[in-house]
């Protein structure tokens, strides 16, 4: 993107100049969108840079996980469940529980997929899911909607769910979109998972994240991705959706509905998210790595049991303890407790060379405030420093996964460009080390940078312009009115809603559905667009 660039001789004019340069990319990035392949956070982001667990820490959680698989085992196991998993290895003892031997565990981590492909219906969006590459999206089961303006919180909508799809379709930072709230006005639980999902899959081309109550639930949500893909060949060479499965309770319990689920979305070609959700102190030890310890120990029965069903199938190792202040035992998803577990659990992923997801972002405030900002953001960039590969609950979410705001998206979407430009780390080639570009300035240019031809190309590519974040001087600051955040995240957020209605579904495929499905699909045409 060319970039005009006046010249200053004096050293007075040449803040004035660099601000100068700012302001002009800043606008050049909001105004129009940058070319694709200069994006910085389009690119394969790798962190890994940070781990909390040294030296043979990961050794040991690794035996402690052996070891509860092996002697505590399950409890609750469905008859199907006791059927595939005694098949492949695995013990049903006397008292009910189901036994992983220390060689079942092993050899399943060995034949599990890894290093496969989550795609979105846009191939634009697919994310490769192996080593430390970082991906950030949303998730979350919010059953509230914090309302910024008036600075007070109601009960989520369906409606508020495609809002949240569509203005996360068109945010850079935030890669894939799993169902963060909770449609609080559908009371029926096969109505509210059938259009929770269509609400998702109509509202952004990204990959999406969804959960389904009940075995009986999946169904006709297959059918409507299959539709959606063109076929079911189509969906199960490329599923744009996976499945959110929190397929145990802690602690070491299977949940059973979630298992039917499981099973059901393995056989209809979904990729399943392992979940685990203990939280230290309550359902987890409080010790962290105790509770590390429990959730590894807890996703890696899943693994298990997914590729008992299916070896192969696509399955993430989704470790996510959760932290408690302990004077309360209520959840502290913004602390630095979480934090520091979250990049455990990468840790623990990569061991195994397991595709990784975890949750941050996850702020204990109740509104995108000073105290949302330093919990997300150290959270989230923690969590790309530790190579996770996908960061749940990145943006959006607060109290404590209580409440969900829709402009918390467009503000975070900046703080997570800051996170990925963390986790990215510095290129040290011989072009990088700009030795020639030095030279040029020192020895026949004018004594700086600014339009350096270096400069002007790595502009797009090596720095990050926030669309929110402000970087003006006070005065300029001053003569544009004193701008706020939250007053620009609110204006941005409504510019949205009222101009992006997504349309990678073609009309005649939704009119295909409707006519289906009839009165199941409740989000009217009218508040999609027309």
């Amino acid at each position: 993107m060319p970039v005009a660039v006046e010249q200053q001789d004096t050293p007075a004019n040449r803040r004035p100049q660099r601000s100068g340069l700012r302001e002009t990319t800043g606008h050049a990035m909001r105004s129009s969108p940058l070319v694709e392949d200069t994006r910085p956070q389009h690119k394969a982001i790798e962190g890994g840079g940070y781990g909390p667990l040294r030296g043979d820490d990961r050794e040991r959680i690794h035996e402690g996980v052996l070891t509860l698989l092996e002697t505590v085992g399950f409890a609750n196991a469905i008859p199907s469940c006791i059927k595939v998993l005694t098949k492949v290895g695995a013990v049903h003892g006397d008292d009910g529980r189901v036994r992983f031997p220390r060689a079942l565990v092993l050899d399943t981590i060995k034949r599990a997929a890894r290093h496969f492909t989550l795609h979105g219906q846009d191939p634009r969006h697919d994310m490769v899911v192996q080593g430390k590459r970082v991906h950030y999206g949303t998730a979350g089961i919010a059953v509230h909607l914090v309302d910024l303006e008036k600075r007070e919180y109601r009960e989520s909508k369906l409606q508020d769910i495609y809002d949240a799809a569509r203005i996360v379709d068109g945010l850079d930072n935030i890669h894939f979109f799993q169902r963060p709230m909770v449609a609080r006005d559908i009371a029926d639980p096969l109505e509210m998972d059938f259009n929770t999902l269509y609400a998702c899959v109509m509202g952004t081309s990204k990959h999406v994240g969804t959960s389904f109550t009940v075995r009986e639930n999946v169904k006709p949500a297959l059918e409507m991705l299959y539709a959606i893909a063109g076929g079911e060949e189509n969906f199960r060479a490329r599923p744009f959706v996976s499945n959110s499965n929190s397929f145990v309770v802690p602690p070491m319990k299977f949940a059973e509905d979630a298992c039917g689920v499981l099973e059901a979305c393995v056989e209809g070609g979904i990729p399943i998210l392992l979940l685990s959700t203990g939280q230290s102190g309550t359902t987890a030890p409080a010790a962290m790595a105790g509770a590390v310890v429990q959730a590894v120990a807890e996703v890696l029965a899943g693994l298990v049991y997914v590729n008992a069903l299916k070896p192969g199938h696509p399955a993430i190792f989704g470790a996510w303890p959760f932290m408690s202040d302990l004077r309360t035992g209520a959840m502290a998803g913004g602390s630095a407790e979480q934090s520091v577990a979250t990049a455990a659990c990468a840790q623990m992923a990569q061991f195994y060379d397991l595709p990784g997801g975890s949750a941050a972002g996850m702020t204990d405030s109740k509104l995108p405030d000073i105290q949302s900002g330093y919990e997300k953001g150290i959270t989230n960039v923690m969590a790309g420093l530790s190579g996770l590969n996908l960061v749940y609950e990145a943006a959006g979410m607060h109290a404590s996964l209580l409440g969900f705001c829709l402009e918390s998206l467009v503000i975070d979407n900046d703080m997570l460009g800051h996170c990925l430009g963390c986790a990215r780390g510095i290129d040290v080639t011989d072009e990088a080390l700009s030795i020639d570009s030095i030279a040029e300035v020192c020895l026949k240019g004018p004594g700086h940078y600014l339009d350096n031809e270096q400069t002007l190309k790595l502009m797009q590519t090596e720095h990050f312009y926030p669309a929110l974040g402000d970087r003006s001087s006070p005065k300029e600051w001053n003569e544009k009115g004193r701008p706020d955040i939250l007053l620009r995240a609110i204006t941005e957020k409504k510019r949205i809603l009222a101009e992006r209605f997504p349309r990678h579904v073609p009309k005649q495929v939704d009119d295909r559905l409707r006519a289906r499905f009839g009165n199941l699909i409740h989000l009217p045409r009218t508040q999609m667009g027309g």
